[in-house]
């Protein structure tokens, strides 16, 4: 009776798993909690803010200057001076002091169209920001995603799992009672014990990967309780085999945010070469002031001196040689840009590249997924027959268990088909740019 205790034993820890939820999740519900507390999105939407911060026309050099500055001076001396007559004159002790405020503007006017190239390159990094945001939530949601189904696969094994272990069990009772009235041998009786005990083991070691899966999902939604036992709506995997690899590829071309970003990095080198090219003009600059400066004297003819007026005036330069330094940047800029050109035409390969191969493992995995729904049938007709012939006595103990690892076996390859098909089927729509569609399923079906 000591398998039976074991038995109980994992009963009870199944028990344990399927209690204390508080929330039913869906995927949508995974993916919303997520987007709002997963630390990874938080940071990178807080860098969004930070470009979207630095995209001013002040930040651009486009807007003026203004100081403001104020001060006070003084001085104490003594003077001796000695007159054209011969006589000396001595006065110690002689004050001197200024102060003054004065309010300041510079302001540079042209760059030779710099100051535009600057203030559009902070625009497209601000853009770029969105990308990067958006690159990040993708890929949250595709991981997300992923964690969700292979956490339903896992427990579709651990069921799969439990049901194999009560056949055992119902094993191990008939071979039992065989035993005992003396209609069966000790060597089948141990065989059944060492069968079931094998799947005890298997039943415990799939509940520790159950709980690992829970824990990654916990820890991709930020929850404070790392270790709550959330459950899911969804208790099977149903991959869309409706997907079109022409609206595909078209998608991917159009939304796919790392051709996007290529792209975004093609403009700002062109802006760059631009900035470069503003070296070419002379530069406008403009200049005034407002000031008021008044200054006490204990000497002299006057008591006391004020000052309050106006300054302005206008700066035009032109850099006339620079060691060619300004050829050398702009060929160096035109570079650039080609070399982005290449490295955006060299993703666009390895995109098209990747589709084609996800494509195809997409389409196998279909088939595989239909293939292994008619082997379970099969599986399970057969195991149906083998059992009622081992209650008969028909059929040995190493017979039925054949039965049941094929079983077994066609169960879990149904379930990996129909998780690697959508996986596939995320990758998909993660490269076209659609992954989000996971926030607003639509019934798969074709119109």
């Amino acid at each position: 009776m000591k398998g039976f205790r074991i038995l109980f034993f994992i009963e009870f820890l199944l028990i344990a798993t399927s209690v204390g939820a508080q929330k039913v999740y869906t995927l949508k519900d995974c993916i919303e909690k997520g987007l709002e507390s997963n630390y990874s999105i938080r940071i990178i939407r807080n860098e969004q803010q930070i470009s979207a911060n630095d995209a001013t026309l002040g930040n651009a050099g486009a807007l003026p200057m203004i100081d403001l500055s104020s001060g006070f001076s003084g001085s104490s001396t003594q003077n001796r001076d000695r007159l054209t007559n011969g006589t000396t004159e001595k006065a110690s002790g002689v004050n001197s002091e200024t102060a003054d405020v004065g309010l300041n503007l510079n302001w540079t006017v042209f760059d030779g169209f710099g100051i535009q190239a600057t203030y559009d390159k902070l625009k497209e990094l601000q853009r770029k920001g969105e990308l990067n945001t958006r690159l990040t939530i993708e890929d949250f949601v595709a991981d997300l995603s992923s964690e969700y189904y292979n956490l339903i696969r896992q427990k579709i094994r651990l069921h799969n799992l439990r049901s194999t272990l009560r056949l055992s069990r119902e094993r191990l009772r008939i071979v039992e009672e065989r035993y005992n009235i003396g209609a069966g041998s000790r060597l089948e009786l141990q065989q059944a014990q060492v069968d079931f005990n094998a799947d005890s083991s298997d039943v415990i070691n799939q509940l520790a990967v159950v709980h690992t899966s829970r824990i990654r999902m916990n820890q991709l939604m930020a929850l404070d309780n790392v270790e709550e036992n959330i459950q899911f709506s969804d208790t099977l995997i149903s991959p869309n085999p409706f997907l079109d690899e022409v609206d595909l590829w078209k998608k991917t071309q159009e939304n796919n945010v790392s051709l996007l970003l290529s792209r975004k990095e093609e403009q700002l080198s062109e802006l760059d070469y631009k900035k470069a090219k503003s070296r070419n003009y002379p530069t406008v600059k403009l200049s005034g002031g407002y000031g008021f400066t008044n200054n006490w004297y204990e000497i002299g003819n006057y008591d006391w001196q004020q000052r309050l007026g106006l300054n302005y005036g206008v700066t035009i330069g032109f850099n006339l040689f620079d060691g060619f330094n300004r050829r050398r940047e702009q060929r160096n800029a035109r570079i650039q840009i080609k070399n982005q050109e290449l490295r955006r035409q060299e993703m666009e390969l390895g995109i098209r590249a990747d589709m084609s191969n996800l494509w195809m493992a997409y389409q196998n995995n279909l088939n595989l997924w239909s293939l292994e729904k008619e082997n379970l049938v099969a599986a399970q007709e057969n195991f149906s027959i083998a059992i009622d012939r081992y209650k008969l006595g028909d059929l040995s103990g190493i017979e039925l268990r054949e039965a049941q690892n094929s079983l077994l076996e066609a169960e879990e390859r149904q379930s990996i088909a129909e998780y690697s098909t959508k996986i596939c089927e995320i990758s998909l729509l993660q490269l076209s740019g659609q992954i989000l569609d996971f926030l607003n399923p639509a019934d798969p079906s074709p119109e």
